[in-house]
């Protein structure tokens, strides 16, 4: 019964997490190395800490990704450090409501900044959001990457065990 519940904790907290990568609010990565962790600390014999270890060098990874997506689209596409400060404001304030409003906070966070802050002509600033959108996709990719890497890493662990 123990075992039944544990995994079943462990597949929701992973499926959670795997959501939780495109879905704003939901911690994303963070739920599946939760999952991993919560599932050894029950099972200790299903995987080991070191399997654990590789999951968080991805989880990890999924975290750089996150922050670096935004800064390094941002500043690919020629803005300055007030459109990648905007970018991340206007995804802090576009996370509270969908991902297309995170998606186009993060746009329009960018260009205001740049419009207002770095006083930049509003090409300059469309320049600066598309790319700190296009940052957005390409870290949220890499972050999907990780997730599915984490929990087939937890899987192959597991289920040799077991």
């Amino acid at each position: 019964m123990l075992e039944i519940a544990t995994w079943t904790l462990t597949v929701l907290l992973m499926l959670t997490g795997l959501a939780g990568v495109v879905v704003p609010i939901l911690p994303g990565t963070t739920l599946i190395l939760i999952g991993v962790i919560v599932h050894r600390l029950i099972l200790p014999a299903d995987v080991s800490w070191l399997v654990i270890g590789f999951i968080a060098i991805f989880w990890l990874l999924s975290v750089i990704a996150d922050i670096a997506g935004v800064i390094i689209g941002t500043r690919w596409f020629g803005g300055s450090k007030w459109g990648m400060a905007g970018a991340s404001g206007g995804a802090l304030v576009g996370v509270f409501f969908s991902l297309p409003a995170l998606i186009l906070g993060t746009i329009f966070g960018a260009m205001a900044a740049e419009k207002l802050l770095a006083k930049k002509t509003g090409s300059q600033s469309l320049k600066a959001g598309l790319g700190a959108a296009t940052g957005f996709v390409i870290s949220t990719v890499a972050r999907l990457g990780c997730a599915v890497v984490m929990i087939a890493l937890f899987l192959i662990a597991a289920l040799q065990r077991g």
